[in-house]
């Protein structure tokens, strides 16, 4: 049935969506080529793949958030050069999924969070959508606390905690001007963030002169024990964030291209397949930095097992003293830059969040509003309540590790089923061994976050009741992660990507 020039401009409001086609990124049509709209892919051009580079290094922050830093250094400080070679993996693990979302968002034009929308029943993806916030609640308390350590660490203890998280919150401000000014300026201000990082934390791993030759070594031959089992757990566990399996989807939407045209979309795959490798290829020299400083300074000495995020810093002064530039103000340079980062992209993925699987059209200064507010009162309250025990400051940020660990299975599942299904992906569903690598990647994430939760619970329950809670919720979550393991998609209203509309 066709669509009379009144009808289309309404449908086109019908449904939320990521960007609106005056917010994208043009990126077909560069080159006069026949080829571009045929059915040949075109040749590589340095210049496309420039105009794809962005998505993948914002998606690349959730692997440099505070949270991160501290897995990195109690993994470094612990388990000394040990661990660097289960970096490497659980990084390859987490690009593999990322690489599986920006798929799905570049072949449906939709990201993550409507396709559950689209695809699941109420009450379910009401389950997914409330997991997806808490856990993107709990990533962005870590991420703000860290924000604020930072503060505190360059105002010299002027700044107090509570304070540097009041000073955080205004980061969703600072995302909604920068968003005013386009997609690209945005990227652009992420691309430095990440180059603070790599010059800090590149900087004290100079200043730290770590062996070279036990660099590659802990690379290249794995190396695990039961000393440092928890740790190994930790590094895997913090490389694959929920919420940033439904930003990378959403993310890819930023650049204009026809995902009717088999040719368009293949070629934004290659474009953001090389890009995003680059960005994570990045992460992991940052994050390699970072544990190798902390190995080479407290492995094996009384204080290995003390350091902590608060800490830290101070921990590093000690060790490697002022220089020309104090290590602790590098320390804290390069960690309010993860911290900030990390918050921003925090607010841009509860935007994407609430909008896909709630289909709702609010002002985005409401919707960051809203985001923001969902994790700053309970941080604030947390900092009033924690700013002077760095002992609870790791408790709790032992609870919020087991928040997003729980979460995990709610972004992977859904992830793998959808891409695994021709009715949606059309050709671009992954094929037979691609499949069966990606349900193994993430059934070993959930079984190592599973051990995780155990060993939290164990080592945490007490009393018969908060026992019988604990196994009641065990049940019901077992129960819905088999429901989408079994059942995958549920519905068959999804029929494709959408069909271009244009409106005279």
């Amino acid at each position: 049935m066709s669509l009379d020039e009144n009808q289309q401009p309404l449908l086109q409001e019908e449904e939320e969506r990521a960007y609106d086609s005056d917010e994208k990124v043009l990126v077909i049509g560069i080159d006069s080529d026949a080829e571009s709209s045929g059915t040949v892919l075109p040749p590589f051009s340095w210049k496309k793949l420039w105009l794809f580079t962005g998505p993948g290094f914002l998606m690349s922050i959730a692997f440099l958030d505070p949270g991160n830093l501290e897995g990195d250094l109690q993994a470094g400080a612990i388990a000394g050069y040990s661990l660097l070679w289960l970096l490497l993996w659980a990084t390859a693990m987490g690009l593999l999924v990322q690489l599986l979302s920006a798929r799905l968002g570049v072949a449906t034009g939709r990201h993550l969070a409507e396709l559950c929308r689209e695809e699941y029943p109420t009450w379910a993806r009401m389950i997914l959508w409330i997991m997806a916030e808490l856990a993107l609640i709990g990533a962005d308390i870590q991420e703000v606390i860290g924000s604020a350590i930072a503060i505190k660490i360059l105002s010299n203890g002027v700044v107090p905690l509570w304070a540097g998280v009041t000073i955080t919150a205004c980061d969703c401000f600072i995302f909604l001007f920068l968003e005013n000014y386009g997609v690209r300026k945005l990227e652009a201000v992420f691309a430095v963030l990440i180059g603070v990082m790599a010059v800090t934390f590149g900087w004290m791993f100079a200043d730290a002169k770590p062996s070279a030759s036990e660099l590659f070594l802990g690379i290249l031959i794995p190396k695990l024990s039961s000393r440092t089992i928890q740790q190994a757990v930790g590094v895997v566990g913090c490389i694959i964030m929920p919420h940033n399996v439904f930003l990378h989807s959403a993310l890819v939407q930023s650049r204009e291209i026809d995902h009717n045209n088999k040719v368009q979309v293949q070629e934004a795959v290659r474009y953001y397949s090389i890009e995003s490798t680059t960005a994570l290829v990045i992460s992991f020299v940052i994050n390699l930095f970072v544990t190798t400083v902390f190995a080479q300074g407290f492995y094996g000495t009384e204080l290995a097992n003390s350091i902590g995020l608060v800490n830290a810093g101070q921990y590093l002064q000690d060790k490697y003293g002022g220089g020309f530039f104090p290590i602790l103000y590098i320390w804290g340079i390069g960690l309010l830059a993860a911290g900030q980062s990390s918050t921003i992209t925090g607010t841009y993925a509860g935007q994407f969040i609430m909008g896909g699987f709630l289909n709702m059209r609010l002002k985005k200064w409401l919707r960051a509003l809203i985001t923001r507010s969902c994790a700053i009162i309970p941080t604030i309250i947390v900092a009033l309540i924690f700013d002077t025990s760095e002992d609870s400051l790791d408790v709790l940020n032992e609870w919020l590790n087991v928040l997003q660990s729980i979460q995990i299975p709610f972004a992977l599942i859904p992830l793998l089923c959808l891409v695994s299904k021709e009715r949606i992906m059309g050709t671009f569903k992954i094929g037979s061994i691609l499949k069966v690598v990606s349900w193994l990647v993430a059934a070993l994430v959930i079984v190592i976050n599973g051990y995780l939760l155990l060993d939290f619970f164990f080592n945490e329950v007490t009393g018969v009741a908060f026992t019988t809670a604990v196994c009641t919720f065990t049940a019901a979550y077992a129960a819905f992660i088999i429901y989408l393991t079994s059942r995958g998609v549920t519905c068959s209203s999804w029929r494709g990507p959408p069909k271009q509309i244009e409106v005279e």
